[in-house]
């Protein structure tokens, strides 16, 4: 026992170490301080609650062939216990309520409106304006300025799925035939990983998405970027890339604006080059991966709407090449 008890103890502290420093408490926005802060309370709390109760229980084993105690004693211990577990249920309330008036705080009329669509599984994310013509249109990656709000349009167009950027804000779901709104305000430049956290199906698991929080001078240039369209491409093996993309399924399901592909069943692949990842955050956006996921995205992500694609080796070539031409 004296070998072993050495290596759990390292293993648990470990273990305590890391889920301390998990990702989902470090806070980018006021709206995660708040909920982070009711986490301590509810941890602290609750962990003093088990605490305690364990020791009654061990209180209570060590003195099982001692005299028993009497009917008054016993109700006396009762009533403590219940008005304890009264107040402290009362405190977690009044936390719980003074954390959602922090989080629900109006966004102002100087929001920045996201719309966002789950899909089975990826996510469309729509920046909306006064001119269709300049809305822009991307997928899987949201992008936000520092210091100004983000109110988030969010709406379903298969299953409920459920937004989570642990980092500004708690989850919210996306309910095919309702509108839900999330709003946070970033004061933190850096990128933050975000997750479906309701079940929606065999790839649950991987429907990941970036959240981008830039300086404003950064954020316009990368919003009006966004707005251009697809960059002609400026060599024949790129030009040949685009001929197999329009010539082959991939057009039908997929937009690609100033070219005729304009499908609207999977990511707008525009400024597909832009982005950190493809398959909605399960691959780093590489030549490589782009490459395999072409070629064979079931084995890469099982169940997806997108089906295999064989092409020669100089067709996939020129077609990588085009797609990693598209910034």
């Amino acid at each position: 026992m004296r070998r072993i008890a050495p290596p759990l103890a390292l293993a648990t502290y470990a273990a305590l170490s890391s889920a301390c420093s998990y990702v989902a408490l470090d806070n980018a926005s006021p709206e995660a301080a708040a909920i982070t802060k009711l986490h301590w309370w509810m941890f602290w709390v609750l962990g003093a609650v088990g605490f305690l109760v364990m020791a009654a229980v061990a209180a209570a084993l060590s003195r099982r062939f001692a005299r028993p105690a009497d009917d008054r004693q016993r109700m006396r211990a009762v009533a403590v216990a219940t008005g304890v577990s009264v107040l402290l249920l009362l405190v977690l309330l009044v936390a719980s309520v003074v954390t959602g008036r922090e989080v629900a705080t109006p966004a102002g009329p100087d929001a920045l409106d996201i719309e966002i669509t789950g899909h089975q599984w990826w996510w469309e994310i729509r920046y909306p304006t006064a001119v269709p013509r300049d809305a822009v249109v991307t997928a899987n990656e949201i992008h936000v300025p520092v210091g100004r709000a983000a109110r988030l349009r969010l709406g379903s167009n298969d299953v409920i799925h459920s937004l989570w950027i642990p980092n500004v804000d708690g989850k919210r779901d996306l309910i095919p035939g309702r509108t839900n709104w999330l709003t946070f305000r970033p004061r933190r430049i850096g990128t933050f990983a975000g997750r479906c956290a309701e079940f929606c199906g065999y790839q649950h698991a991987k429907m990941g998405l970036l959240l981008v929080v830039q300086t404003p001078a950064d954020f316009a240039l990368w919003l009006a970027q966004q707005r251009q369209p697809s960059a002609e491409p400026a060599e024949a093996s790129l030009e040949h890339g685009r001929d197999v993309f329009l010539a082959g399924p991939c057009s039908a399901c997929h937009t690609i604006r100033g070219t005729p592909a304009f499908g609207h069943k999977a990511p707008d692949l525009t400024h597909l080059a832009s982005r950190a990842t493809i398959a909605a955050a399960t691959l780093p956006n590489t030549t490589g991966h782009l490459a395999g996921w072409v070629v064979d995205p079931q084995r890469i992500k099982p169940g997806n709407r997108m089906p295999p694609n064989v092409l020669p080796s100089g067709d996939l070539l020129d077609l990588v090449a085009y797609l990693r031409s598209l910034r």
